[in-house]
Protein backbone atom coordinates (compact mmCIF):
# COMPACT_ATOMS: atom_id res chain seq x y z
CA UNK A 1 0.00 0.00 0.00
CA UNK A 2 1.13 3.71 -0.52
CA UNK A 3 0.99 6.08 1.96
CA UNK A 4 1.47 9.71 1.86
CA UNK A 5 3.22 11.72 4.80
CA UNK A 6 3.24 15.28 5.96
CA UNK A 7 5.93 17.25 7.52
CA UNK A 8 2.96 17.33 10.43
CA UNK A 9 2.62 13.70 11.22
CA UNK A 10 3.26 11.88 14.17
CA UNK A 11 7.04 11.43 15.06
CA UNK A 12 6.61 7.93 15.75
CA UNK A 13 6.11 6.44 12.17
CA UNK A 14 5.25 2.42 11.45
CA UNK A 15 5.39 1.03 8.20
CA UNK A 16 4.12 -2.26 7.19
CA UNK A 17 6.25 -3.95 4.11
CA UNK A 18 4.20 -5.09 1.86
CA UNK A 19 4.21 -6.35 -1.86
CA UNK A 20 2.83 -4.03 -3.88
CA UNK A 21 2.23 -5.01 -7.84
CA UNK A 22 1.05 -0.94 -8.91
CA UNK A 23 4.17 0.05 -7.96
CA UNK A 24 6.72 -3.10 -8.12
CA UNK A 25 8.48 -5.06 -11.28
CA UNK A 26 5.79 -5.05 -13.89
CA UNK A 27 7.73 -5.29 -17.02
CA UNK A 28 5.97 -5.08 -20.60
CA UNK A 29 7.79 -4.64 -24.18
CA UNK A 30 5.09 -4.21 -26.79
CA UNK A 31 6.59 -5.72 -29.84
CA UNK A 32 8.42 -3.75 -32.31
CA UNK A 33 9.20 -1.39 -29.48
CA UNK A 34 13.14 -0.60 -28.77
CA UNK A 35 12.59 -0.34 -25.27
CA UNK A 36 11.52 -2.34 -22.27
CA UNK A 37 9.05 -0.66 -19.68
CA UNK A 38 8.67 -1.02 -16.06
CA UNK A 39 5.89 0.45 -14.19
CA UNK A 40 7.30 1.96 -10.85
CA UNK A 41 4.35 3.66 -8.81
CA UNK A 42 1.20 5.37 -9.51
CA UNK A 43 0.40 8.58 -8.67
CA UNK A 44 -2.65 11.02 -8.30
CA UNK A 45 -3.20 12.80 -11.37
CA UNK A 46 0.80 13.69 -11.88
CA UNK A 47 1.72 16.81 -13.78
CA UNK A 48 5.40 17.26 -13.88
CA UNK A 49 8.58 15.92 -12.15
CA UNK A 50 12.52 16.33 -12.07
CA UNK A 51 14.76 14.28 -10.67
CA UNK A 52 17.23 15.57 -7.10
CA UNK A 53 20.98 14.74 -7.07
CA UNK A 54 20.65 11.98 -5.29
CA UNK A 55 18.44 9.45 -7.51
CA UNK A 56 14.85 10.57 -6.07
CA UNK A 57 11.29 12.15 -8.00
CA UNK A 58 9.77 15.40 -6.91
CA UNK A 59 6.64 14.79 -8.68
CA UNK A 60 3.39 17.57 -8.64
CA UNK A 61 -0.08 16.57 -8.95
CA UNK A 62 -3.05 18.23 -10.56
CA UNK A 63 -4.93 18.28 -7.08
CA UNK A 64 -2.36 20.04 -5.25
CA UNK A 65 0.27 17.70 -4.14
CA UNK A 66 4.40 17.97 -4.11
CA UNK A 67 5.41 14.60 -3.89
CA UNK A 68 8.91 12.88 -2.82
CA UNK A 69 9.63 9.34 -4.13
CA UNK A 70 12.48 7.18 -3.92
CA UNK A 71 12.78 5.03 -7.19
CA UNK A 72 15.94 3.32 -6.31
CA UNK A 73 14.27 1.00 -3.38
CA UNK A 74 17.03 -1.60 -3.76
CA UNK A 75 18.48 -1.12 -0.04
CA UNK A 76 15.53 0.32 1.64
CA UNK A 77 12.98 -1.94 3.93
CA UNK A 78 10.29 -0.03 2.98
CA UNK A 79 10.85 -0.53 -0.71
CA UNK A 80 10.62 2.78 -2.16
CA UNK A 81 6.70 2.63 -2.24
CA UNK A 82 6.21 5.49 0.15
CA UNK A 83 5.46 8.97 -1.54
CA UNK A 84 5.75 11.81 0.90
CA UNK A 85 3.69 14.80 0.87
CA UNK A 86 5.51 17.78 1.13
CA UNK A 87 3.89 20.73 2.71
CA UNK A 88 4.61 23.93 2.48
CA UNK A 89 3.77 24.75 -1.55
CA UNK A 90 0.85 27.08 -2.52
CA UNK A 91 -2.67 26.87 -2.56
CA UNK A 92 -3.35 25.84 -6.21
CA UNK A 93 -6.85 26.17 -8.06
CA UNK A 94 -6.99 22.74 -10.20
CA UNK A 95 -10.28 23.26 -11.90
CA UNK A 96 -10.23 22.23 -15.82
CA UNK A 97 -6.68 22.32 -16.69
CA UNK A 98 -5.69 23.96 -13.73
CA UNK A 99 -2.99 21.95 -11.71
CA UNK A 100 0.09 22.20 -9.72
CA UNK A 101 2.40 22.49 -12.55
CA UNK A 102 6.04 22.24 -13.31
CA UNK A 103 8.41 21.61 -10.70
CA UNK A 104 12.09 22.47 -11.26
CA UNK A 105 15.58 22.99 -9.30
CA UNK A 106 17.70 25.61 -8.58
CA UNK A 107 20.86 25.59 -10.40
CA UNK A 108 22.70 25.33 -7.29
CA UNK A 109 20.18 23.41 -5.63
CA UNK A 110 23.38 21.04 -4.10
CA UNK A 111 24.43 23.97 -2.01
CA UNK A 112 20.97 25.87 -1.44
CA UNK A 113 18.20 23.20 -2.13
CA UNK A 114 15.95 25.99 -3.75
CA UNK A 115 12.75 24.10 -5.37
CA UNK A 116 10.59 25.90 -8.03
CA UNK A 117 7.35 25.31 -8.48
CA UNK A 118 4.47 26.76 -11.07
CA UNK A 119 0.42 26.35 -9.84
CA UNK A 120 -2.74 27.81 -11.37
CA UNK A 121 -4.37 30.42 -8.89
CA UNK A 122 -6.95 32.23 -8.55
CA UNK A 123 -6.63 36.59 -7.61
CA UNK A 124 -7.76 39.55 -8.24
CA UNK A 125 -9.52 39.82 -11.90
CA UNK A 126 -10.02 35.95 -11.90
CA UNK A 127 -7.13 33.09 -12.65
CA UNK A 128 -3.93 32.66 -13.93
CA UNK A 129 -0.41 30.55 -13.86
CA UNK A 130 1.79 31.55 -10.37
CA UNK A 131 5.50 30.93 -10.23
CA UNK A 132 6.90 30.06 -6.87
CA UNK A 133 10.29 29.09 -5.19
CA UNK A 134 11.19 27.54 -1.96
CA UNK A 135 13.30 25.65 0.05
CA UNK A 136 13.51 21.77 0.36
CA UNK A 137 14.04 20.47 4.16
CA UNK A 138 13.84 17.28 5.23
CA UNK A 139 13.92 15.76 8.79
CA UNK A 140 14.38 11.89 9.86
CA UNK A 141 11.74 10.56 12.21
CA UNK A 142 11.94 7.22 14.99
CA UNK A 143 10.28 4.53 12.87
CA UNK A 144 10.48 0.54 14.32
CA UNK A 145 11.92 -0.61 11.49
CA UNK A 146 14.69 1.44 9.90
CA UNK A 147 15.15 2.85 7.73
CA UNK A 148 12.41 4.80 7.00
CA UNK A 149 11.13 7.65 4.74
CA UNK A 150 11.91 11.43 5.61
CA UNK A 151 9.32 14.19 6.54
CA UNK A 152 9.75 16.94 3.68
CA UNK A 153 8.68 20.55 3.75
CA UNK A 154 8.88 23.84 1.15
CA UNK A 155 10.87 26.01 3.77
CA UNK A 156 10.18 29.98 2.97
CA UNK A 157 8.02 29.76 -0.24
CA UNK A 158 6.72 32.37 -1.41
CA UNK A 159 5.52 34.03 -5.21
CA UNK A 160 8.05 35.18 -7.14
CA UNK A 161 6.08 36.28 -10.44
CA UNK A 162 2.40 36.07 -11.58
CA UNK A 163 1.36 36.32 -14.92
CA UNK A 164 -0.58 39.53 -16.47
CA UNK A 165 -3.62 39.86 -16.21
CA UNK A 166 -5.66 37.18 -14.67
CA UNK A 167 -8.83 36.52 -16.55
CA UNK A 168 -11.58 34.41 -15.95
CA UNK A 169 -11.66 30.91 -17.46
CA UNK A 170 -9.53 26.72 -16.47
CA UNK A 171 -7.54 26.46 -19.93
CA UNK A 172 -4.26 27.15 -21.31
CA UNK A 173 -2.27 28.45 -17.98
CA UNK A 174 1.13 26.23 -19.66
CA UNK A 175 3.48 27.30 -16.62
CA UNK A 176 6.99 25.36 -18.19
CA UNK A 177 9.90 26.40 -16.47
CA UNK A 178 13.65 25.65 -17.68
CA UNK A 179 16.82 27.74 -16.65
CA UNK A 180 19.53 28.86 -18.86
CA UNK A 181 22.52 26.68 -19.44
CA UNK A 182 24.48 28.78 -17.61
CA UNK A 183 22.15 29.59 -14.59
CA UNK A 184 21.74 33.25 -15.10
CA UNK A 185 18.40 33.27 -16.15
CA UNK A 186 14.77 31.24 -15.73
CA UNK A 187 12.15 30.98 -18.72
CA UNK A 188 8.76 31.09 -17.67
CA UNK A 189 6.00 29.94 -20.45
CA UNK A 190 2.62 31.49 -19.81
CA UNK A 191 -0.68 30.28 -22.22
CA UNK A 192 -2.89 32.77 -24.08
CA UNK A 193 -5.51 31.55 -21.25
CA UNK A 194 -7.90 30.86 -24.44
CA UNK A 195 -8.64 34.12 -24.76
CA UNK A 196 -6.71 34.27 -28.71
CA UNK A 197 -6.02 38.18 -28.36
CA UNK A 198 -3.27 38.59 -25.33
CA UNK A 199 -0.64 36.30 -27.09
CA UNK A 200 -0.31 39.05 -29.34
CA UNK A 201 -0.85 42.12 -26.91
CA UNK A 202 2.56 43.88 -25.88
CA UNK A 203 1.48 45.08 -22.40
CA UNK A 204 0.33 41.03 -21.48
CA UNK A 205 2.60 37.72 -20.56
CA UNK A 206 -0.15 35.83 -21.65
CA UNK A 207 1.01 33.67 -24.76
CA UNK A 208 4.52 34.22 -24.09
CA UNK A 209 7.75 32.89 -23.46
CA UNK A 210 9.05 35.09 -20.85
CA UNK A 211 13.13 35.24 -19.48
CA UNK A 212 13.46 35.99 -15.73
CA UNK A 213 16.06 36.38 -13.53
CA UNK A 214 16.35 33.92 -10.63
CA UNK A 215 14.72 36.14 -8.11
CA UNK A 216 11.17 36.33 -10.55
CA UNK A 217 12.40 39.64 -11.37
CA UNK A 218 12.37 40.77 -15.62
CA UNK A 219 16.01 40.12 -16.75
CA UNK A 220 17.70 43.12 -18.44
CA UNK A 221 18.29 43.02 -22.21
CA UNK A 222 14.86 40.91 -22.77
CA UNK A 223 14.63 42.17 -26.81
CA UNK A 224 11.24 43.71 -26.84
CA UNK A 225 11.69 45.78 -23.64
CA UNK A 226 12.05 48.96 -25.32
CA UNK A 227 9.52 48.29 -28.07
CA UNK A 228 6.80 48.94 -25.51
CA UNK A 229 6.45 44.95 -24.29
CA UNK A 230 6.50 43.75 -20.82
CA UNK A 231 9.68 43.86 -19.73
CA UNK A 232 9.73 39.79 -19.23
CA UNK A 233 8.75 38.49 -22.96
CA UNK A 234 11.34 37.03 -24.82
CA UNK A 235 8.94 35.62 -27.59
CA UNK A 236 5.26 35.86 -28.37
CA UNK A 237 2.41 34.57 -30.56
CA UNK A 238 2.27 30.99 -28.70
CA UNK A 239 -0.83 29.34 -27.74
CA UNK A 240 -0.48 26.81 -24.76
CA UNK A 241 3.44 26.24 -24.37
CA UNK A 242 3.38 22.87 -22.46
CA UNK A 243 7.01 21.69 -22.91
CA UNK A 244 10.58 23.70 -22.95
CA UNK A 245 14.63 22.55 -22.93
CA UNK A 246 17.92 23.27 -23.69
CA UNK A 247 19.93 21.46 -26.08
CA UNK A 248 23.04 20.84 -26.00
CA UNK A 249 24.43 24.02 -27.85
CA UNK A 250 22.40 26.33 -25.43
CA UNK A 251 19.47 26.62 -28.35
CA UNK A 252 15.89 27.17 -26.61
CA UNK A 253 12.87 24.44 -28.09
CA UNK A 254 9.54 24.44 -27.10
CA UNK A 255 6.35 22.73 -28.03
CA UNK A 256 2.86 24.02 -27.62
CA UNK A 257 -0.86 22.72 -28.35
CA UNK A 258 -2.23 24.21 -31.60
CA UNK A 259 -6.17 24.35 -31.98
CA UNK A 260 -7.88 22.14 -33.86
CA UNK A 261 -4.69 20.94 -35.51
CA UNK A 262 -1.78 22.64 -35.36
CA UNK A 263 0.36 21.14 -32.89
CA UNK A 264 4.07 22.40 -32.87
CA UNK A 265 7.69 22.34 -31.75
CA UNK A 266 9.69 25.43 -31.73
CA UNK A 267 13.15 27.08 -31.88
CA UNK A 268 12.17 29.79 -29.10
CA UNK A 269 14.50 32.96 -30.63
CA UNK A 270 14.41 36.24 -28.94
CA UNK A 271 11.90 38.80 -29.39
CA UNK A 272 10.05 36.68 -32.50
CA UNK A 273 6.64 36.33 -33.40
CA UNK A 274 5.21 33.08 -33.76
CA UNK A 275 2.18 34.16 -35.06
CA UNK A 276 -0.48 32.91 -33.00
CA UNK A 277 -4.17 33.44 -33.59
CA UNK A 278 -2.60 35.37 -36.74
CA UNK A 279 -1.33 32.18 -37.96
CA UNK A 280 -1.45 28.62 -37.39
CA UNK A 281 -1.17 25.29 -39.13
CA UNK A 282 -4.35 23.89 -37.67
CA UNK A 283 -8.28 25.84 -37.46
CA UNK A 284 -10.57 26.88 -34.44
CA UNK A 285 -12.45 24.43 -32.93
CA UNK A 286 -16.09 26.55 -34.40
CA UNK A 287 -14.51 25.42 -37.86
CA UNK A 288 -13.48 29.13 -38.77
CA UNK A 289 -9.95 29.14 -40.49
CA UNK A 290 -6.18 30.57 -39.45
CA UNK A 291 -4.09 31.38 -42.51
CA UNK A 292 -1.15 28.62 -42.20
CA UNK A 293 2.22 29.87 -41.65
CA UNK A 294 3.74 31.05 -44.84
CA UNK A 295 6.94 32.06 -46.02
CA UNK A 296 7.92 36.18 -45.09
CA UNK A 297 4.43 36.50 -43.48
CA UNK A 298 6.33 38.06 -40.86
CA UNK A 299 5.75 35.37 -38.13
CA UNK A 300 8.28 32.20 -37.02
CA UNK A 301 7.16 28.99 -38.08
CA UNK A 302 7.19 25.91 -36.46
CA UNK A 303 10.16 23.35 -37.19
CA UNK A 304 7.62 20.68 -36.72
CA UNK A 305 4.02 20.65 -36.62
CA UNK A 306 1.48 17.86 -36.56
CA UNK A 307 -2.20 17.80 -37.83
CA UNK A 308 -4.28 16.07 -36.80
CA UNK A 309 -3.53 17.02 -33.15
CA UNK A 310 -1.47 14.71 -30.80
CA UNK A 311 -1.44 17.17 -27.78
CA UNK A 312 1.90 17.50 -26.92
CA UNK A 313 3.00 17.44 -23.14
CA UNK A 314 6.13 17.60 -21.55
CA UNK A 315 9.82 17.99 -23.54
CA UNK A 316 13.20 16.41 -22.50
CA UNK A 317 16.24 17.11 -24.88
CA UNK A 318 18.19 13.95 -24.30
CA UNK A 319 22.25 13.79 -23.95
CA UNK A 320 22.39 10.28 -22.21
CA UNK A 321 24.39 7.23 -23.28
CA UNK A 322 21.47 4.73 -22.66
CA UNK A 323 20.43 5.11 -25.74
CA UNK A 324 23.08 6.40 -27.82
CA UNK A 325 21.01 6.41 -30.85
CA UNK A 326 19.13 8.80 -29.40
CA UNK A 327 21.63 11.39 -28.18
CA UNK A 328 20.69 14.92 -29.44
CA UNK A 329 17.10 14.27 -29.76
CA UNK A 330 13.56 15.81 -28.13
CA UNK A 331 10.97 13.55 -26.60
CA UNK A 332 7.86 15.03 -25.47
CA UNK A 333 4.99 12.99 -24.51
CA UNK A 334 0.95 13.03 -26.07
CA UNK A 335 -1.84 13.38 -24.59
CA UNK A 336 -4.68 12.61 -27.32
CA UNK A 337 -2.24 10.59 -28.96
CA UNK A 338 -1.30 8.58 -26.30
CA UNK A 339 2.91 8.20 -27.48
CA UNK A 340 5.73 8.62 -26.63
CA UNK A 341 7.14 11.02 -29.70
CA UNK A 342 11.11 11.70 -30.99
CA UNK A 343 11.94 14.69 -32.83
CA UNK A 344 15.23 14.38 -34.36
CA UNK A 345 17.59 17.81 -34.51
CA UNK A 346 20.22 18.96 -37.02
CA UNK A 347 21.27 22.23 -35.99
CA UNK A 348 18.46 24.70 -36.12
CA UNK A 349 16.53 22.21 -37.91
CA UNK A 350 13.96 19.58 -36.99
CA UNK A 351 11.91 16.60 -38.26
CA UNK A 352 9.51 13.73 -37.02
CA UNK A 353 11.56 10.28 -36.32
CA UNK A 354 9.81 7.93 -34.09
CA UNK A 355 6.19 8.13 -32.22
CA UNK A 356 5.53 4.96 -30.05
CA UNK A 357 2.13 3.75 -29.03
CA UNK A 358 1.87 4.01 -25.40
CA UNK A 359 -1.78 2.88 -24.72
CA UNK A 360 -1.98 6.14 -22.48
CA UNK A 361 -2.17 9.56 -22.01
CA UNK A 362 1.89 10.52 -21.63
CA UNK A 363 1.57 13.89 -19.44
CA UNK A 364 5.39 14.19 -18.48
CA UNK A 365 8.97 12.49 -19.87
CA UNK A 366 12.05 13.40 -18.36
CA UNK A 367 15.81 11.92 -18.84
CA UNK A 368 16.82 9.67 -15.61
CA UNK A 369 20.37 10.37 -14.10
CA UNK A 370 21.33 6.83 -15.56
CA UNK A 371 19.66 7.75 -19.10
CA UNK A 372 17.09 5.89 -18.89
CA UNK A 373 13.25 7.94 -20.10
CA UNK A 374 11.19 8.21 -17.23
CA UNK A 375 7.18 8.86 -18.79
CA UNK A 376 4.30 9.99 -16.48
CA UNK A 377 0.74 9.10 -17.45
CA UNK A 378 -2.25 11.47 -17.27
CA UNK A 379 -3.82 10.01 -14.36
CA UNK A 380 -7.77 10.41 -16.34
CA UNK A 381 -9.31 9.55 -19.29
CA UNK A 382 -8.18 6.10 -18.78
CA UNK A 383 -4.72 6.82 -17.84
CA UNK A 384 -3.55 5.30 -14.13
CA UNK A 385 -1.18 7.94 -13.44
CA UNK A 386 1.51 5.50 -13.33
CA UNK A 387 5.30 6.32 -13.40
CA UNK A 388 7.28 4.34 -16.19
CA UNK A 389 11.08 4.07 -16.81
CA UNK A 390 11.87 3.05 -19.97
CA UNK A 391 15.17 1.11 -20.73
CA UNK A 392 17.01 -0.60 -23.68
CA UNK A 393 14.93 -3.73 -24.88
CA UNK A 394 18.13 -5.66 -25.18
Amino acid sequence: MIRHFSFAALPLVLLACSADNATGQNRAEAAGKPFKTEVIADFDAPWAMTFLPDGRLLVTEKAGELVLFDPRNKDKSWDGKVQVGIDGGPRVDSAGQGALMDVVLHPQFKDNGIVYLSWSEQGAGGKGVALGMGQLVERQVQCVRAPCPPQAMLNGFKTIFRAAPYVDGNGHYSGRIAFSPDGKYLFFTNGERQKFDPAQDPKATLGKVLRLNPDGTAAAGNPLAGKGFHPAVWSYGHRNLLGLAFDKDGRLWEQEMGPQGGDEVNLIKPGANYGYPKASNGSHYDGRDIPDHQPHDGFEAPKVWWNPSISPAGLVYYSGDLFPQWKGSLFLGALSGQALVRVKLDGENAAKADQWDMGARIREVEQGPEGALWLLEDGGRGSQGRLLKLTPAK
